[in-house]
């Protein structure tokens, strides 16, 4: 069964349940009101018949004027039971009786009415089965006490029993006519509701549909974005599935690079060595020379297998740090005298330019080697014979321009170390910059320049900073404009 289908379904539920829920509720309360209403009706009539009948027979001296009093309050004798007389038909204008009718409008075949006197003995009563004088036993319904007023002794008593059958007949028509309304009510509603629920049913759905239908082109190797209609969950849904699109096909891309790159860097090195293993057996090329050119191929296969096992470890978060103080300046001179070979044999300038209250900074050294020596071997391929690498450092306030040269006076007294790594070579393009942390990605004037590589140097550096809680950017004004990369390390305590 579709999602759809369930919804409608659990709300047809829910509706159904509700619907009998609250007819269920309101026909056994008004049931129960309508009693605890007539059980009031007696009591209240009891009360004010004894102090009509205490009145007349304080009035009279007896009860002569009983009948008339009874006929007054609406309650007077009925000797056909199937006509009903209303106690407002039966008033005389009296206070009394409209008291009676008019409020309550209560008829005779519903309440018996019984007059005895303080013996028990009947006197009247108004549904003629006891005859006058005749025992008044076990009588039933509300008793009211008849006093005479004169001298406050009780005379009789009154009894008001409503008929119980015949109020349960009329009240059982009332209650199903109100149940029919009430059903025909919840019918409309239930309606209504199932409507109300097929249009949001669809409205959730559609874009359920239409996701579903995008991922299986995804499967099939086709993206596509989807239409964003709304701001809720729904919504949030549909933007998170094409910014998903966007980078499985940013992902693609760098994959196709990625194939390519490597299947570049593995060929070219092979190529060599085949070649030089093919001279050697020909007599072309001596032992020495041979064997110098296969020792820098296979360095520069095993630099492609480390590039894609520190991948492996960032993407697995594998990467650990082993942290020790380290002198920010020992560190770059390391850098420096480790790179200044590879820098005079390409013809390169490489220098330092470090401030002079250098702090002290929690690193792992073996990491930050790696760092540096990623972002300076891009420097290195990038910058052409005769240019100049810098490698500059100084302490940076967390507020002092992120734009300001490492070595200035903007970055004293500041937390934060910063070492960039500057270089005049052949820039990257305002379209590039955007992406040189992606992985395998590679600027489009280093394709065209030439210089190898595979695109991860700087995806592995961001890394290995943001494990340190720092941060690495890259800026450049353009082709040929060079490129400045810039890390940032939080400080130890500054150096004596």
């Amino acid at each position: 069964m579709s999602l759809r289908w369930r919804i409608l379904a659990a709300t047809a539920a829910v509706v159904v349940l509700a619907v009998l829920t609250s007819v269920g509720v309101a026909y056994y309360a008004t049931q129960s009101r309508l009693d605890l209403f007539v059980g009031q009706i007696g009591e209240r009539e009891a009360h004010r018949l004894a102090q009509g009948l205490s009145r007349a027979y304080t009035d009279t001296g007896g009860w002569a004027t009983a009948e008339e009093e009874l006929s007054d309050a609406g309650f007077g004798l009925d000797s056909s039971p199937g006509e009903s007389r209303s106690a407002g038909e039966e008033s005389s204008g009296t206070e009394s009786s409209h008291e009676g009718a008019g409020s309550e409008g209560a008829h005779v075949e519903f309440v018996r009415v019984v007059i005895t006197d303080v013996d028990g003995r009947v006197i009247l009563d108004n549904a003629a089965e006891l005859s006058p004088g005749s025992a008044g036993d076990g009588l039933g319904g509300h008793p009211g006490t008849v006093i005479d007023l004169a001298t406050g002794e009780t005379v009789g008593h009154v009894r008001v029993d409503t008929n119980h059958d015949l109020l349960s007949s009329e009240s059982h028509g009332f209650l199903s006519a109100l149940l029919y309304i009430t059903l025909v009510g919840a019918l409309v509603t239930a309606a209504v509701a199932m409507l109300i629920s097929a249009w949001l049913t669809k409205r959730i759905t559609a874009p359920v549909t239409a996701l579903t239908r995008a991922a299986e082109g995804i499967a099939r190797g086709s993206t596509s974005q989807l239409p964003v209609t709304s701001s809720d969950e729904l919504g949030q849904m549909t933007s998170a599935f094409n910014q998903m699109s966007s980078d499985l096909d940013a992902q693609r891309e760098l994959r196709r690079r990625l194939i390519d790159d490597v299947s570049h860097e593995l060929n070219t090195p092979l190529s060599v060595i085949q070649l030089e293993a093919a001279g050697l057996r020909d007599g072309l090329q001596t032992p020495e020379r041979v064997s110098g050119h296969i020792i820098d191929e296979v360095t520069r296969l095993r630099g492609l297998v480390t590039d894609l096992n520190s991948l492996a470890e960032t993407e697995l978060g594998e990467l650990s740090l082993t942290l020790e103080p380290t002198a920010a300046g020992e560190l770059l001179e390391a850098e420096l005298d480790r790179w200044l070979p590879q820098a005079e044999a390409e013809e390169v300038s490489l220098s330092l330019d470090l401030a002079d209250d250098l702090p002290e900074v929690q690193v792992d050294r073996m990491r930050m080697s790696q760092t540096l020596g990623n972002v300076l071997r891009n420097a290195m391929n990038s910058t052409l014979g005769g240019g100049s690498i810098v490698i500059a450092a100084a302490r940076e306030s967390s507020g002092a321009s992120r734009d300001a040269r490492p070595g200035s006076d903007a970055g004293a007294g500041s937390d934060m170390l910063a070492i960039s790594v500057i270089d005049d070579g052949i820039g990257i393009g305002a379209d590039d910059l955007p992406q040189v942390f992606e992985r395998f990605y590679r600027a489009d004037s280093s394709r065209e320049a030439g210089t190898a590589g595979t695109g991860l140097g700087l995806a592995i550096s961001r890394a290995i900073i943001e494990a340190h809680g720092g941060t690495i950017d890259v800026a450049s004004e353009g082709l040929e404009r060079g490129v400045t990369v810039t890390i940032r390390l939080p400080c130890g305590p500054p150096q004596p």
